[in-house]
């Protein structure tokens, strides 16, 4: 019975010692942030945010003289043409207000379609980085996901350096 016990605990010991897993971590909105492509994702970025201002602006100087026009001429309207030009106006706001709401969804959809390829390649090297160096699992630590990191274990230098980027 004891010599079982003894092998089911050598056995147990054995078993965790193989299975060890070295985990490590890695700030990705650092290194993200210093990636050389990212000055042409902001312009990018940046150039379609005042297309969209161009447009919006353009929309809203229109709203403002109808709206000038309707002040001026309000007393000398019919009860009918005040209902019909409020209900234009009404309508002008409406179409603003979505031109908003769906400007600040493209602009994200843009962002983010503009980010993948660096998001991919730095996916691809914190990979070449972990195996090269026996990692079995690489967190991020944006966010503060953790109670505490052991900053022995932090790759984010080890992948600005394959990236070649300079702190």
């Amino acid at each position: 019975m004891k010599s079982k016990i003894l092998v089911l605990a050598t056995i147990l010991f054995s078993t965790i010692s193989i299975a060890q897993t070295k985990v490590g971590t890695v700030n990705s909105d650092i290194i993200i942030g210093k990636m050389p492509q990212m000055k042409n994702v902001l312009r990018r970025i940046e150039t379609a945010g005042k297309k969209l201002d161009s447009s919006f602006n353009i929309k809203a100087k229109e709203y403002q003289k109808k709206v000038e026009s309707y002040k001026a001429e309000e007393k000398i309207m019919t009860d009918t043409d005040k209902q019909t030009r409020i209900a234009e106006l009404q309508k002008m706001e409406q179409e603003m207000q979505k031109f908003r709401v769906n400007g600040t969804k493209m602009m994200q959809i843009q962002r983010d379609e503009y980010m993948r390829p660096l998001y991919k390649k730095l996916s691809e090297v914190i990979a070449e980085v972990a195996k090269a160096n026996g990692y079995t699992q690489i967190l991020t630590t944006n966010g503060n996901q953790f109670g505490y990191i052991d900053e022995r274990f932090d790759i984010t230098k080890l992948v600005l350096d394959k990236l070649g980027i300079k702190e």
